[in-house]
């Protein structure tokens, strides 16, 4: 990826998390207060993730689950069940990844890259794969689309973290690296069409 390539990917980042803050607002209250009611807590879920060079970010999303402490290395049939019925629809029409469009356009994230993960994964690349780190992170991407039934996917297999760090992840390293090296940005619209389209 070449810094006209992060020059005009960024451009594109702030103008349009701004209007699509500007147009969401709304729906980001609501979907907030639904999701506080049906949690009995916090609305939004607030979590660490690995950034860009490193640097760990503050995510923040609509909370969809009863057990916000989940996280990939402890998916269990029960947590995964926990998702609220609200979290069902937020999920479906991705009105819960609405709020990272504030991670956007403060420069933590871009609209597309790799997904920003919690620590013990990115921040432990090595050689080559640190390629993934030169990058935002993205609300999607390819490897997020590939892998947008991860949890269910997880669900069954008899050890998840161990087919996750042995299969998915590793997978997943391999495709954003080819995102890095093959970047276009209209590759990247194809891949915000392809999300929104689900």
């Amino acid at each position: 990826m070449t810094l006209k390539d992060k020059l005009i990917k960024r451009i594109f980042d702030v103008f349009a998390a701004f209007f699509g803050l500007l147009f969401s607002t709304p729906i980001i209250i609501v979907a907030w207060a639904v999701a506080a009611v049906d949690t009995k807590s916090n609305g939004f879920f607030v979590q660490l993730r690995v950034g860009m060079s490193g640097k760990l970010i503050k995510i923040i999303k609509i909370k969809t689950m009863k057990n916000t402490a989940l996280h990939r290395s402890s998916i269990t049939t029960e947590s995964v069940t926990s998702i609220t019925n609200s979290g069902v629809f937020f999920r479906k029409y991705k009105i819960d990844e609405l709020p990272q469009l504030w991670n956007v356009l403060k420069g933590d994230m871009s609209f597309v890259g790799p997904r920003p993960d919690v620590p013990g994964y990115a921040d432990v690349l090595t050689e080559d794969d640190c390629i993934i780190l030169t990058v935002r992170p993205g609300i999607t991407g390819p490897a997020s689309i590939k892998y947008k039934n991860e949890e269910e996917l997880l669900l069954g297999q008899v050890n998840p973290k161990q087919y996750n760090d042995e299969v998915i992840w590793p997978d997943k390293v391999n495709i954003n690296k080819k995102y890095i090296k093959d970047y276009t940005f209209i590759n990247d619209v194809k891949y915000i069409i392809q999300t929104i389209r689900g």
